[in-house]
């Protein structure tokens, strides 16, 4: 392929963020000239809040766990809710994938890919395993090799043709299939058209986290996991509930943003939100999010030393619990209290 050279740096623009979706959502639309967009606005707006556990998706040989919502909504919703059109596809051949892919860049314009972690090289050993919705931007190509802007990296890296086709037809759950993802079409953002994303976004969440008929979804999914973990001890044995746990954690703190992190990112946009919305009482609900960070953060704390095997009492696995269930309650009341505030 003709390497593509960029010269104009706004078009390298990196900006580090603490989840890899949110990150991508800022870079491309601040490319595109949407100046005031940032990661707890596009999580916001996006309805990223969310809780699940599927004991019947393995990832890892462990129950599937998330703490937002499904791989790929945040973008669409995001882009849905201001009025910015899309462009998404996935490929069953590579060569197609890279085709599509060479194309666009050609065009001079940074494009969404979705990937697999275990086989991203610049990624250290430790956080390499099989998760396949990993998001990262293209920016060109150049000496070979794909210049790439990963959010939760501190700089520009890259790949070979090689490197990026194995990780953007990673196997497994959620498996990419090639995926490239942009905005197409993006005109003026009102002032009066961010308030209604803003609108949107926080009522679309407090109905996800309340509304869902579904124990293992929303707010009552934390304690759903929660009478979980009460049984794994003695169903699983200590190993292999220690491997559970290391699950949950891995899904918060390496998946996720780190100590409940989705919370404080949460937090943040009900703050901006406020301000948008000239209305202060949003404020509350930033500091009950905040809240619901701090408890996942000392939890994770509580279940390594589990994993670690200092702490494998009954006992332990309660107290694991509890703190779940407190999560759950917590969330449930501030939710169903989000959800009824006049905006």
């Amino acid at each position: 392929m003709e390497e593509i050279l960029t010269d104009i740096p706004s078009k390298r623009q990196h900006i580090q963020t603490a989840h890899c979706e949110n990150g991508v959502v800022t870079s491309l639309l601040k490319y595109h000239g949407v100046d005031f967009m940032n990661e707890p606005l596009a999580f916001g707006i996006g309805a990223g809040m969310f809780y699940v556990h599927l004991p019947f998706l393995k990832i890892n040989n462990a129950p599937a766990i998330a703490f937002r919502i499904m791989p790929g909504y945040i973008f669409r919703d995001t882009c849905k809710a201001l009025g910015v059109n899309i462009t998404r596809k996935k490929f069953r051949s590579p060569d197609a994938a890279k085709t599509y892919l060479d194309n666009k860049i050609a065009e001079g314009e940074p494009v969404g890919c979705q990937v697999g972690v275990f086989n991203l090289p610049y990624f250290p050993r430790e956080y390499r395993f099989h998760f396949n919705a990993h998001n990262i931007i293209i920016h060109g190509f150049e000496n070979g090799r794909y210049i790439v802007s990963d959010p939760v990296m501190e700089e520009l890296t890259s790949l070979s043709p090689e490197e990026l086709e194995e990780v953007r037809f990673a196997r497994g759950p959620l498996a990419p299939n090639g995926q490239i993802y942009y905005p197409s079409d993006v005109g003026e953002i009102s002032p009066e058209r961010l308030k209604k994303a803003v609108k949107k976004g926080i009522k679309k969440t407090a109905w996800w986290m309340t509304q869902v008929p579904i124990e293992q979804i929303g707010a009552r999914g934390f304690n759903y996991t929660a009478k979980k973990i009460r049984k794994w001890r003695s169903e699983l044995g200590e190993r292999k509930a220690g491997l559970y746990l290391a699950q949950i954690v891995r899904m918060q703190e390496e998946i996720g943003t780190g100590g409940g992190g989705f919370r404080f990112i949460y937090a943040a946009f009900l703050e901006q939100a406020a301000e948008i919305l000239n209305n202060d009482k949003l404020i509350p609900f930033s500091e009950e999010m905040t809240k619901s960070g701090d408890l996942l953060r000392y939890n994770a704390v509580r279940m390594a030393g589990v994993i670690k095997g200092r702490n494998t009492e009954q006992k332990d696995f309660d107290e694991v619990a509890d703190a779940m269930a407190e999560i759950s309650a917590l969330e449930l009341q501030a939710f169903k209290k989000l959800r009824k505030l006049r905006l």
